[in-house]
């Protein structure tokens, strides 16, 4: 059984007097340890299709299915909880606590769980800093950190939870070529250490390097 079924997903949004067929039905599959790119270009629906696989949208129809669970049938507190135990999200600007150290806005989501002791916490927020080699950053603030090493921290703050999925939108968009290619790297190291599940779109053909698999949309569709 696939990770990550969507299956016929259709997702539309009025505007205006119209209404913008974002997805018109697309079937992706996408197998446990998978790390695959969503490439497209802006407002073929990629990120759309990122944010119904990761319960911020909803589907306007068709089935999406994380493991055994269809995601269409739940209320909005099962879809908090799951994205709070299963899903790591990692965006293109960050989204980092600017009041918060690289140590807090890592530990955040641990308290959101509230399932771990300090030190449990403490433990857990030291391995992934360090996997992600900003562990002589711990006290800074984003303010005091290059989009690289802020990027690395939301990549941390993404895994501490130990989630099943990873979904990263645009996550280089921001980032000069070479840091680029750094975070893409770490993400492709993670993969293959955690074996966790990484998805992250893209327009950018040079980015297509680094995933194993490769789903094309355009214009609300799969293609090729």
């Amino acid at each position: 059984m696939s990770l990550i079924s969507l299956r016929n997903v259709k997702k539309d949004y009025p505007l205006g007097k119209t209404v913008v067929h974002a997805l018109r039905g697309i079937n992706i599959h996408v197998e446990r340890g998978a790390l695959m790119s969503i490439v497209g270009p802006s407002g073929s629906g990629k990120t759309t299709a990122l944010n119904i696989i990761g319960c911020i949208d909803n589907a306007s129809d068709g089935s999406v299915q994380i493991g055994d669970v269809e995601i269409t049938q739940l209320n909005d507190q099962q879809l908090t909880d799951l994205r709070l135990f299963k899903i790591g999200f990692i965006f293109q600007t960050f989204n980092l606590i600017p009041v918060l150290n690289v140590l807090e806005n890592v530990e955040f989501p641990l308290l959101l769980m509230n399932k771990m002791s300090k030190q449990e916490r403490k433990m857990r927020c030291d391995k992934f800093i360090s996997e992600v080699g900003i562990r002589e950053y711990i006290d800074h603030r984003p303010a005091e950190l290059s989009g690289g090493q802020r990027q690395r921290v939301a990549i941390a703050r993404a895994l501490v939870t130990q989630p099943e999925i990873v979904l990263a939108d645009e996550p280089t968009a921001n980032l000069d070529s070479v840091t680029g290619d750094m975070i893409l790297q770490l993400m492709q190291d993670l993969n293959r250490i955690e074996n966790t599940t990484f998805i992250f779109s893209t327009h950018d053909p040079d980015v297509l390097k680094y995933a194993k698999d490769v789903v094309k949309i355009k214009d609300g569709l799969v293609v090729g």
